[in-house]
């Protein structure tokens, strides 16, 4: 019996003898991740996530140790758009792509590519004001983590025109400019349910009225790909109809890192973090912060300083378990947001009641040691809580790699 590449939920919950609800709580927590079918929206999931989870289920025992890497069989370049301060860049380079061009409109994410990368095309501005016909059949990826903006429909199938105004629109005038074999778009996973799903489908809808047939959407969890960070980023994969070759999303490696992996010599860095400058909590705040312990948050106050620091909160409904948050040094890190000291936002080191610092901040996202950001040190965090984990997009890297090497086989055919 040949297996499909996609599995239904059902088929998924008979195939593994749990219920549809443990799935989606499976999915959730990151055991075993859905992926969204273009049209429908439905949950599928990958035979091959079914097969690494489930041993030799279908066909053949699973090697522990996981690697996406692959050798590029020529040089392959990417144009970034809307690139921030380079961390999805960067992971491409660490992949082994070279990046011919990047867009930016914030000025000091454009003077931190500029300073840790001279060599790189930086095109700093609004996206409006760039035309990039001159690269057309020239890229091999053009990449952008546009922002989620909602569309105006006019009929019942969303066109490019329907989409102006909005950066998705501007994302697709580039791809379709450019016309490169693959085009990878990025973005929150909120996106699946944003105007209850039909945003997500009017790009799905646009990106196929200019050439390029969607993969089944999926969301990333960051734990899966070497970042010791519970984040999750929505990857909108499109490969130009006229190429029959499928998109494969790079395996999930099996070791879960954490925050001592992030900060202290191992695996994932070859000494403990430099120091540098960071912000600082407000005295009330660290009075309260000096009372949670590690992996605690605001449950963890007494009740009468629940209340007072909760305010109006504390009887709403929710966990809210990011607020007053101490990390622990055996857990990922919480999601990084772009202010560490913002109420609700709270990621406090596990040993001092402070705030992560810049080059901490930097470190949980992956950025090597040498990444230097510019501007005030409100900036710099702005800059990394923003940013694609460098070691997930490596690993997105070796994904369009492999891509790209079996295309291009093809075409020497």
């Amino acid at each position: 019996m040949v297996m499909k590449d996609y599995l239904s939920l059902a088929e998924t919950a008979e195939l593994i003898g749990k219920s549809k609800e443990t799935l989606r709580r499976w999915d959730n927590e990151g055991i075993l991740s859905a992926v969204r079918e273009p049209v429908s929206n439905y949950r599928v999931y990958l035979k091959e996530d079914v097969e690494n989870l489930l041993g030799n289920l279908f066909d053949g025992e699973i090697e522990d140790g996981v690697s996406n890497y692959v050798e590029p069989f020529q040089e392959y370049s990417v144009l970034e758009l809307f690139a921030g301060a380079g961390g999805l860049a960067v992971g491409m380079e660490k992949a082994g792509l070279k990046c011919v061009a990047l867009n930016e409109i914030d000025k000091w994410a454009c003077e931190t590519l500029r300073t840790n990368r001279p060599n790189w095309n930086v095109l700093e501005g609004d996206i409006k004001e760039f035309d990039f016909s001159k690269y057309r059949n020239a890229v091999d990826v053009v990449t952008g983590g546009f922002p989620c903006q909602a569309f105006s429909y006019a009929g019942k199938k969303l066109g490019l025109n329907d989409a102006r105004g909005t950066l998705f629109y501007e994302f697709a005038r580039v791809v379709k400019e450019v016309n490169p074999p693959i085009c990878i778009g990025e973005n929150v996973r909120g996106l699946l349910s944003h105007e209850k799903g039909k945003t997500l489908e009017g790009m799905i809808s646009i990106l196929d009225e200019i050439g390029y047939k969607v993969v089944p959407v999926k969301v990333l969890k960051a734990i899966n790909y070497r970042v010791p960070q519970k984040r999750e980023r929505l990857i909108l994969v499109g490969v130009r109809k006229d190429i029959d070759i499928p998109y494969k999303y790079p395996k999930k490696h099996n070791k879960i890192y954490n925050l001592k992996d992030a900060l202290r010599k191992g695996e994932l860095f070859e000494k403990n973090v430099p120091k540098s400058d960071g912000a600082k909590y407000p005295e009330y705040k660290k009075e309260i912060l000096d009372l949670i312990p590690q992996k605690g948050y605001w449950r963890d106050l007494p009740l009468n300083l629940q209340k007072e620091y909760m305010g109006g909160s504390f009887y709403l409904g929710g966990g809210k378990t990011g607020m007053a948050r101490r990390i622990g040094w055996d857990e990922p890190c919480l999601t990084l947001t772009c202010s560490p000291a913002q109420k609700q936002t709270e990621r406090c080191h596990p040993d001092e009641t402070r705030p992560f610092t810049v080059r901490e901040y930097a470190r949980i996202q992956t950025f090597p040691d040498d990444w230097k950001f510019s501007g005030s040190i409100a900036q710099q965090y702005k800059q990394i809580g923003n940013a694609v984990p460098v070691n997930l997009g490596q690993e997105l890297g070796y994904s369009v790699i492999k891509f790209l090497n079996e295309y291009n086989k093809t075409m020497k055919k």
